[in-house]
């Protein structure tokens, strides 16, 4: 059966500008994410969905076999929800099942990628997979109240039940269902953990220096 793999780039971005295309251990942020998925053995397909004549050119210059998809107007802007921009490109695939990651995350690993594609093949009663950085630290509600301890025993972090945080790194799912649900996972996916380290998600400018700091050291 055959994937894709979906990487959305538009030309805007609020908190980091000019984001994708900034320049991040010596390359462009978006070449990271990139040649990840095109090095992912199990990835047929890279596709880049774009608003951006700048990114369009780049990807092309950079990444010749990278498949260019023009986001429609009314999907421009920041407020566009990625489950409709998602659905948009899945609308136009022959591909089996659709794999989207981001830009952001610069740290995630083709052997990483091949392993979540791997497990979703074999995924038994689930419809879909999601990765999630598994999480071992005290949390609260805002009223207080805890999440996931007691605080009466005081066990140690690494002690305490693990809470899944959704890490945007990975989304698999067949594209038949995307195209049905308007969602990139339905409603029961299989919860993928992967590291901490490769869950790295750049929001803001100190995410962005802790990302180019783990990359120099891990290219280093």
């Amino acid at each position: 059966m055959s994937l894709a793999g979906l990487i959305p780039m538009k030309g805007h971005s609020e908190r980091v500008p000019r984001k994708n295309l900034r320049m991040i251990a010596g390359r462009p942020l978006f070449h990271w994410i990139t040649a990840t998925l095109l090095n992912a053995s199990l990835v047929d397909e890279v596709i880049v969905d774009t608003d951006s004549d700048e990114i369009e050119e780049s990807v092309r210059e950079s990444f010749p076999d990278v498949r260019i998809h023009r986001r429609p107007l009314h999907l421009h802007g920041d407020l566009v929800a990625m489950h409709d921009v998602v659905t948009e490109v899945a609308r136009t695939l022959d591909h089996d099942n659709l794999l989207q990651s981001h830009t952001t995350n610069p740290l995630l690993r083709a052997a990483t990628v091949d392993g979540a594609i791997d497990a979703y093949l074999g995924r038994g009663g689930h419809d879909s997979l999601m990765s999630v950085t598994p999480l071992q630290t005290r949390l609260y509600f805002e009223s207080g109240e805890p999440v996931n301890h007691d605080p009466a025993v005081l066990l140690r972090t690494q002690d305490l039940p693990p809470i899944l945080e959704e890490n945007s790194c990975i989304y698999i799912a067949p594209t038949a269902l995307v195209v049905a649900t308007g969602r990139r996972t339905g409603p029961n996916p299989l919860l993928f953990s992967i590291p901490k380290v490769e869950a790295v998600d750049i929001d803001d400018e100190v995410d962005f220096a802790v990302a180019e700091a783990l990359l120099e050291r891990s290219s280093g």
